[in-house]
């Protein structure tokens, strides 16, 4: 979170439909995150413990998604057809990868952080797995917790027509942070309750989203559920907040460039998620100690800051399909990684040309199998999904009252040019 730009910017127009730019930054993250746990198992003499590299790819990807994500939601302008898109845009590759995942336990067992019980089913078809303190199939999933949670706080507020006040939710959730960090030392709903309690919610709350039924009942509900779960259910409590607080940090950013508000929240966020972990008894991690924590902050928000400066600029065609397939390589690599490692044992101790060599052929590996994944998978899901969502009756009611006032501009125009 970069707190270096100031002041108000006036309304621009309309954002191209693809950013490549939010691409390129998705790449970015993809990759350090890749390396933050391949490194280790590969070339260890290589990982960088002066900021985290896997914290500052999640951060990117925090910022990003708080970036676009409520302005698409508001630019669709309704909940079924944000939603459906949501849909079918997370979980294909999700459940792809948490069947890959049992298909391998044949083999190679499933984390011990995965509970066998059905409650980790239902974390995992909410994708709530943090926020309820159960472990995911693949590493990388807790994140997802975040993305949803956040997903749900905002339907919530857009439903209430609050949306806008963006900074004032940056800021808010960035103070949480700091009071759960004094106050909070692991969840208060302990046990698997809260993955049933969620999951039952979750698939009544989203059939009314997606038929329109008690719809604002449901956002509601939805949206509550989502905060108790960050605050009281999640394995750390403060950490939950401050990543709410990011993540409105890159709303607050879009509506700044939109000239609908300051960079001032922006920068009151960052001291606060910066303080988050200072007094915080769930600090241990060495990621998380105020020099690693704040120049991981620093780096993150810095490189938003400069892809964003350069947005009207090309950028390298290899870094933004890295963006397109970067979900693929998020969720994947982790677990092709633990194959591997399994396959090969231990390569700690060969030469260095040797580790440079396999690592190379891992990164490779993994970003052929997301590229096909990206191919065959994501892109005709997503295709599928924007279909359904343009049918929903609020897109073609906005279509058709748009095309209407099109032919009455047209039919003036011509009524005027008629002698």
């Amino acid at each position: 979170m970069s707190t270096t730009l100031t002041g108000t910017r006036p309304a621009r127009s309309a954002a191209p439909a693809r950013l490549a730019w939010l691409d390129a930054l998705r790449g970015l993250g993809a990759t350090a995150v890749l390396l933050e746990h391949a490194l280790p198992w590969f070339m260890p003499e290589l990982r960088p413990y002066w900021f985290n590299l896997g914290m500052y790819g999640v951060l990117v990807f925090f910022l990003v998604s708080g970036y676009i994500i409520p302005v698409s939601l508001e630019g669709r302008g309704d909940v079924r057809a944000f939603w459906t898109s949501r849909v079918f845009r997370l979980y294909p590759i999700y459940l792809l990868v948490a069947a890959a995942v049992l298909a391998m336990a044949f083999w190679l067992p499933v984390r011990q952080e995965v509970p066998r019980d059905p409650a980790s089913v239902s974390a995992h078809l909410t994708m709530l797995l943090d926020v309820v303190h159960l472990g995911g199939l693949a590493d990388t999933m807790w994140t997802l917790s975040y993305e949803m949670v956040f997903y749900l706080v905002v339907t919530a507020l857009f439903v209430a027509g609050l949306h806008l006040r963006s900074g004032t939710f940056a800021v808010g959730s960035g103070a949480v942070a700091v009071g759960a960090g004094l106050v909070l030392t692991g969840p208060l709903l302990t046990g698997f309750w809260p993955a049933y309690v969620s999951g039952a919610l979750f698939a009544a709350g989203m059939a009314c989203l997606l038929t329109g039924r008690l719809r604002r009942t449901a956002a509601y509900t939805l949206g509550a559920m989502a905060l108790v779960l960050l605050l009281f259910g999640g394995y750390v409590p403060w950490f939950g907040a401050a990543i709410l607080a990011v993540m409105f940090t890159g709303t607050a950013i879009r509506r700044w460039e939109q000239g609908a508000g300051t960079l001032r929240p922006v920068a009151a966020t960052a001291v606060l998620v910066a303080l988050a972990p200072v007094w915080a008894p769930q600090a241990g991690w060495w990621w998380v100690q105020p020099d690693v924590w704040i120049t991981t902050m620093a780096l993150a928000g810095a490189t938003f800051a400069a892809m964003m400066a350069l947005r009207g600029r090309r950028f390298p065609r290899a870094l933004v399909w890295l963006g397109l397939i970067s979900y693929s390589v998020y969720l994947f690599h982790h677990p092709l990684l633990r194959a591997v490692h399994a396959a090969v044992g231990d390569t700690r101790s060969l030469p260095a040309a040797a580790q440079a060599v396999l690592l190379a052929a891992f990164t490779a590996g993994t970003l052929g199998l997301s590229w096909l994944t990206y191919r065959w998978v994501e892109l005709p899901m997503q295709n599928l999904g924007r279909r359904i969502a343009r049918r929903t009756p609020a897109v073609e009611k906005s279509r058709r009252a748009t095309a209407r006032a099109c032919l009455a501009e047209g039919e003036e125009a011509g009524a005027r040019q008629r002698p």
